[in-house]
C-alpha cells in the first residue's frame, strides 16, 4: 500500500478539514492509503505543554511518518502570509532528515486556510513549498483542468487547495473547495503511485 502522509496543523478546525477531504481523495486512488497526522502548539511559555496524545483528532507526527510515507499532503492556517509556528517548528527538527535524503524525490503538495479571501493565502501556500524543495521533494500544484479551479469564488488556486473561512472562522467550505481537495489528495497519491513504478 503506497501511504501518503498528510500532515496539517488546524485553529479552528477548517485546515483539519480539509486534510480529511485531500486524505478522502488519496484512499479513492486504488493502492493508496493516507495517514492524517498533526502537530503540537508552541508557546512562549517555556513551562507550557500539549498532551503527549492529542486530545482529539489525528496524532502528533513522528519523524518516522517522513521515512515511511511516498507523498505528503501539508497543510497550515495562514499567519502574516506564511505558515503558523508549530507548522514551522516541526520543520526546522528536520535536520536530520536532510542530511540522510529521507523526503528526496517524494510528491509533495500543499493546502491552506485563512480568515480573509486576500489573506495571503497564495504567500502561504509558495512559503510552504520552501522546505520541501530544499528536502528535495517534488511539488505537485492543482491543473486548470479542475474544472473547479475555473469557477470558484472561495478559496483554490493552481498552488494548491484554500479556503476561505470568514474573520469569524465559521464560513463552511465550498463545494469547489471541497471538490478542489478532493481532486488534489487523488492527484497526489497517483503521482506517488507513478513515481514508485505502479499503476495510478
Amino acid at each position: 500500500m503506497t501511504e501518503i502522509l498528510v500532515l496539517y496543523y488546524s485553529t479552528h478546525g477548517a485546515t483539519r478539514q480539509m486534510a480529511q477531504l485531500i486524505a478522502r481523495g488519496v484512499e479513492s486512488v486504488a493502492g493508496a492509503s493516507a495517514r492524517l497526522r498533526t502537530v503540537p502548539r508552541v508557546s512562549t511559555v517555556c513551562e507550557a505543554t500539549e498532551p503527549a496524545v492529542p486530545d482529539a483528532g489525528a496524532p502528533y507526527v513522528e519523524l518516522k511518518d517522513l521515512q515511511e510515507c511516498a507523498g505528503l499532503a501539508l497543510g497550515s492556517p495562514t499567519r502574516f502570509g506564511n505558515m503558523a509556528a508549530p507548522m514551522k517548528y516541526f520543520w526546522d527538527s528536520t535536520i536530520a532528515e536532510w542530511l540522510q535524503g529521507t523526503l528526496i524525490g517524494k510528491p509533495a503538495c500543499v493546502f491552506t486556510s485563512s480568515g480573509t479571501l486576500h489573506g495571503g493565502n497564495e504567500s502561504t501556500l509558495l512559503t510552504m513549498m520552501l522546505p520541501l524543495l530544499h528536502h528535495g521533494m517534488v511539488i505537485v500544484g492543482t491543473p486548470y483542468s479542475e474544472q473547479a479551479l475555473m469557477s470558484t469564488t472561495t478559496g483554490g488556486t493552481p498552488y494548491g487547495p484554500s479556503h476561505w473561512a470568514g474573520t469569524e472562522s465559521n464560513q463552511p467550505i465550498s463545494e469547489a473547495e471541497r471538490q478542489l481537495c478532493i481532486a488534489q489528495g487523488k492527484r497526489i497519491a497517483q503521482i506517488a503511485l507513478k513515481l514508485q513504478g505502479g499503476e495510478a
